[in-house]
């Protein structure tokens, strides 16, 4: 009996392995987890173990992909406090070109960015102090320019490296 078909699907379990170790992006990397189980399921059921492949396909694939998914769309957000009346001027556009630089340098990596809106400033410094947001955005003295708190140190760095050339001012809340 010719078994080089086995040798085969055991060799693409490493590289699947490998694939999603490397994976930077977490969306994609779900994908290859899905594949990695698929193959692994595979595998158990050519060397006869239909039992091992099932579980293999209904847990180590489906469960726990359904709760990665779940993990990776609740925890790669940006939650950003705002006033009401900045959260109108952006649906009105002013306020729209800084939320757009925002997403787009966020989705460099894989966040997603959700606006909270406050009815006042207090409320908005106290909800960063309380941690029910990842930064705030308040307007600025000079007219159409903004100030920006974060109080994650690593989202300071990618804002400043990257929104170095709006008219916002960036600051470091600890």
């Amino acid at each position: 009996m010719n078994d080089n078909y086995v040798v085969v699907i055991a060799s693409l379990l490493p590289l699947a392995a490998t694939m999603l170790v490397f994976e930077e992006n977490p969306y994609h990397a779900l994908v290859v987890r899905g594949i990695l189980g698929a193959i692994a399921a595979l595998f158990y059921t050519v060397l006869g173990a239909p039992d091992v492949a099932l579980t293999e396909a209904l847990v180590g694939t489906m469960l726990a992909i359904t709760l990665y998914a779940v993990a990776v769309r609740s925890s790669l957000v940006v939650r950003l406090g705002v006033l009401e009346d900045l959260e109108t001027q952006a649906k009105e556009g002013e306020f729209n070109q800084l939320l757009e630089q925002f997403r787009k340098v966020f989705s460099k990596y894989h966040l997603r960015l959700e606006l909270v809106p406050y009815p006042d400033e207090k409320a908005l410094k106290q909800a960063l102090i309380d941690k029910e947001v990842h930064a705030v955005c308040l307007n600025d003295e000079k007219p159409q320019s903004y100030h920006t708190l974060t109080r994650i140190q690593r989202l300071y760095q990618v804002m400043e490296t990257q929104l170095s050339l709006l008219d916002t001012r960036l600051t470091y809340f600890n």
